[in-house]
This record gives structure tokens, C-alpha cells and sequence, in this order.
């Protein structure tokens, strides 16, 4: 049988980061880690096609070629997966369905044949049981948690690397926390399942052979979840994988009380982790606890930052504003908060519900859920009736947005981080689309941008008193371009 395994395309958002990409020629971020796990778990004599609608387009002959379509897709690529279920149904294709956005909505598909919900390491097995009998259900779900030890080595084979940015694995599902708006927990569980480091170490090894040298995303929803395994056994192992390697950096998320541990933020810098996504969510303590992130609560939460940031791990922050304890006053104080902390990525949305979380089931209880959610906090929706007046949140919101990617404030919150950030000894092979990208940066921003001004500024600053930042420096330019293009086209 033929099969297309398809990934629907994000639209055009802050996290896309598509104006940045493509001063290095890439494509998109990361490719599709469930569908290339999915892959792994098909009958082996299945013909496998995977299409990540986001490099490359669906085609007529992909279509053609295909008697079955499996789709996966999150809540943000709602709209590109529902034209494409259509247009495999018009072509006469069988369709099944699952991921984040069909295991929440799956009533609002009906051109759906069938959906593998849930993890696929459970239902997945059971539908491909019943379809080899020829009576295949509608729905396959489960309430239980799998066994991860049991996930096979993803089909990297089936995509071109050299689209993306940075490759992507997967050791932790589960979280121990329970953030009232995060469906993290919904979807896998209070606690952290983790792989093996043989697990680890096989599919870091079959990146490695195809070819990979660039990032490496852990995208694990908190990689810390379990810290005496980290230190026990996955840190070990990385560190030891890494000698003898070149190219390989690895970026992932964790909440913010990795600051309070020295050995750990050690650990993770000696085994490669450069990069780390925080939410930080706000500074309104009695936001914090509204929304349970009790482990963000009753801390220095700037000082925690330039803790990870003095320990080599650059800081990518969540922010939100929205909560019903949050105040006209936030507004300003989450530019102050992002420009102290020298957060140079700061992705600051609405306060969204998600389907399932325990904020979306309150605001049910209390009427308060409104218009389908986009998945993308940072577009300036929210489907949910704030306490404060909606249009003086959404001008806050915008009023933020503006502030903090104006070229003033972005390349003063740069050179910040630049003066606190410690990079970890290691040089990191510099390949030539980003060699290249100095110069189209040159061009575009320094020639063309509205913000040359600013960019020569850094550019400069950064020779004579961080020489050896500058790279970093330059990328941080190009993430601004990106910035400022979003904000442009979607915050009016």
C-alpha cells in the first residue's frame, strides 16, 4: 500500500521564524517528529512518502500515488489541515488522523475515515489490526500512557535534512507541574516517562550518519522534569557521545528552577545544550498562582535567568498576558521585565484555552470560552472573555509587541544579554549559508532596514567588546528582521 504521511503548514507566526530562515536557506525550524515515529511503526512492507507541506507542496502526483493519507497536525495548523483532508478526499483517499489537534477536536473533521488518537504507541497498533482484517473503527483512543521505552528510532530517511534548521528528538513525555493553561499534562501525564540512553544515544546516532551537524531540539515539554536521570544517565551519555563530534548543539525546555541547580546547568552545557526555553509567563506573583506556576513563584526570576545565562545557556522566554489577576500596569511591566533580563527571544501572547487544560474547563463552568483557538497565542486573539476590557488587552498586547521588537529596544536587549552571557568553551563549526547570511544581513538590515542604524551599532560594539559573541551577534539581527516582519503584518 501507499502511503503519504502529511504535515500540514504553520502559518506565517513569530515561532516560524520563516523571514529568518531564510538568510541560511532553510525552509522551515525542525521537520515532523510524530509523523517520522508513525512512520517507524507501519508494516514495513508499506510504501512511505512523507510531505511536510511546510518545504515543499503536496503535489498532484503525490496524490495520485497515494491510497492512504496519514495526517498529524497541532491546533496552529488548523487551517492547512483541513484543505488538505479535502483534497485528499476529492481524490478519493482514505484519511487518518491524529496529534494535538484531533485528539481535542476530532468531532469538527468529518471528512475524517479514521482517527489514531491519543499516543500512537497504543492506538496506532490496534487500528492497523483491525484494518489488516478489513474492519477498521472510526476512533481509537486510550487513557493510558505508553511505555516510551518501546518507541522505535524515527524514519529520518523519508525527509531532505538539508531544509531545516535543526533536527529534533524526543526523551521525556509528561510533566510534574500543572500549569492551569498547559495541555501537557492532558495529553501525557504528571509524570515524566523517559527513554533509555541506548534509545537516545541510537536516534542520535542515525542523525549523525545521515549527515547532521546543526542543531539538535530536545523538545521535550520540560527536559528537567526528571532531574536524577538526567544526571545519572542521559547527561553521562551525551557528554560521552559528544567527544570525537563536531557541529552538534543541542537546544530544550525547562522550567525555570533549573537556575537553582549548579551541577545540572554544568552537566547540560558539558553534554552541549546551548539554548533553553523558559516560561517565565509574567511577573504578577498573584498571576503566578492563579494559574498554578508555583515554580516560577516567590523567586528573583530575572536573577534565575542570568544565572542560566552566566552558565552558557541563552534564554528563549514564554510570556503571557491575559490572566485574570493581570492589571493595565502589566503591560509595562513585561517590557521592563524582558528588557532587564536580557531575554532576547521573547515571545509574549494572549492568554489562550486549550481544549482539555484545567483554565479552558473552568472558564466552560463560568461561560467565559468564546471563538475557536488558533493555537497561536502570539496572532492577538484569545477565545476566552478576559476580566480586563478585551480591547485594552488587546492594545496592551499590541502596545508590548511594538515596544519590545523596535529596533531600540531589541538591540538594546541584545547587547544586555551579549554582557551577561558566558558561552561555553567549545567553538561551534560555522557552515557557509551562515557565513553567507553575515553578508545578506549586511544587506537587508544594514542597507535596506529600517533599523540599520541600530545594526551597525551592534555590529560595531560587538567587535570591540565581545569579538568572539559576534556570530551570535548577527543571528540576533536576523531573529529581529523576523520579528519586526511579524509584528508588521499581524499587530495593527
Amino acid at each position: 500500500m501507499n502511503v503519504l504521511l502529511i504535515y500540514p503548514e504553520f502559518p506565517d507566526t513569530f515561532w516560524s521564524f520563516k523571514h529568518a530562515l531564510k538568510f541560511i536557506h532553510k525552509k522551515a525550524s525542525s521537520p515532523p517528529l510524530g509523523l517520522a515515529t508513525v512512520a517507524a511503526l507501519l508494516p514495513k512492507e508499506w510504501k512511505l512518502k512523507l510531505v511536510d507541506m511546510n518545504v515543499t507542496q503536496l503535489s498532484e502526483a503525490d496524490l495520485q500515488w497515494s491510497d492512504c493519507a496519514f495526517i498529524s497536525a497541532m491546533v496552529v495548523q488548523r487551517a492547512s489541515a483541513e484543505k488538505t483532508i479535502h483534497l485528499c478526499k476529492t481524490h478519493g483517499i482514505k484519511v487518518v488522523a491524529g496529534g494535538p489537534l484531533f485528539t481535542g477536536e476530532y468531532q469538527k473533521f468529518p471528512e475524517v475515515d479514521h482517527f489514531v488518537l491519543n499516543e500512537a504507541e497504543i492506538t496506532l497498533p490496534a487500528f492497523l489490526k483491525d484494518w489488516a482484517d478489513g474492519k477498521p473503527q472510526k476512533i481509537y483512543s486510550t487513557d493510558e500512557f505508553c511505555d516510551i521505552t518501546q518507541t522505535p528510532v524515527p524514519l529520518w530517511e523519508l525527509i531532505d535534512m538539508g531544509n531545516y534548521d535543526s533536527m529534533s528528538i524526543q526523551y521525556s513525555r509528561g510533566c510534574p507541574y500543572n500549569c492551569e493553561f498547559c495541555n501537557v499534562t492532558a495529553l501525557f501525564g504528571h509524570k515524566p516517562r523517559t527513554k533509555t540512553p541506548a534509545q537516545i544515544i541510537a536516534e542520535l546516532d542515525k542523525i549523525y550518519s545521515l549527515g547532521w551537524r546543526r542543531n539538535i531540539f530536545f523538545v521535550d515539554d520540560n527536559f528537567i522534569g526528571n532531574k536524577r536521570e538526567l544526571k545519572q544517565s542521559i547527561l553521562p551519555a551525551l557528554i560521552n557521545w559528544r567527544k570525537g563530534k563536531s557541529g552538534c548543539r543541542f537546544i530544550t525546555e525547562a522550567s525555570i528552577n533549573l537556575a537553582d541547580d549548579e551541577e545540572l546547568m554544568q552537566m547540560m552545557v558539558e553534554a552541549g545544550f546551548s539554548s533553553v526555553f523558559v516560561g517565565i509567563e509574567t511577573p504578577n506573583e498573584e498571576s503566578l498562582a492563579e494559574c498554578g506556576k508555583f515554580q516560577n513563584r516567590n523567586r528573583d526570576l530575572i536573577n534565575s535567568v542570568k544565572k542560566l545565562q552566566q552558565r552558557g545557556l541563552q534564554v528563549m522566554g514564554g510570556f503571557i498576558v491575559g490572566f485574570d489577576h493581570d492589571t493595565p500596569s502589566i503591560f509595562q511591566k513585561q517590557i521592563e521585565f524582558i528588557q532587564n533580563s536580557g531575554i532576547v527571544t521573547a515571545m509574549v501572547g494572549l492568554l489562550q484555552a486549550p481544549y482539555g487544560t484545567q483554565l479552558y474547563n473552568r472558564l466552560e463552568r463560568e461561560n467565559r470560552l468564546t471563538e475557536e483557538m488558533t493555537g497561536d497565542n502570539t496572532d492577538g486573539s484569545t477565545n476566552i472573555i478576559p476580566k480586563m476590557q478585551l480591547e485594552e488587552l488587546k492594545r496592551g498586547y499590541q502596545y508590548i509587541i511594538s515596544q519590545i521588537y523596535s529596533p531600540a529596544l531589541f538591540y538594546q536587549r541584545v547587547k544586555n544579554f551579549l554582557q551577561d552571557y558566558r558561552p561555553f568553551a567549545n567553538a561551534v563549526r560555522i557552515e557557509l549559508q551562515e557565513f553567507l547570511a553575515l553578508f545578506r544581513s549586511i544587506y537587508l538590515i544594514g542597507i535596506r532596514g529600517k533599523e540599520r542604524r541600530h545594526f551597525w551599532d551592534l555590529f560595531f560594539w560587538t567587535l570591540f567588546h565581545h569579538p568572539e559573541k559576534f556570530p551570535l551577534a548577527i543571528t540576533f539581527s536576523i531573529y529581529g528582521y523576523h520579528f519586526r516582519q511579524i509584528s508588521e503584518k499581524h499587530i495593527q
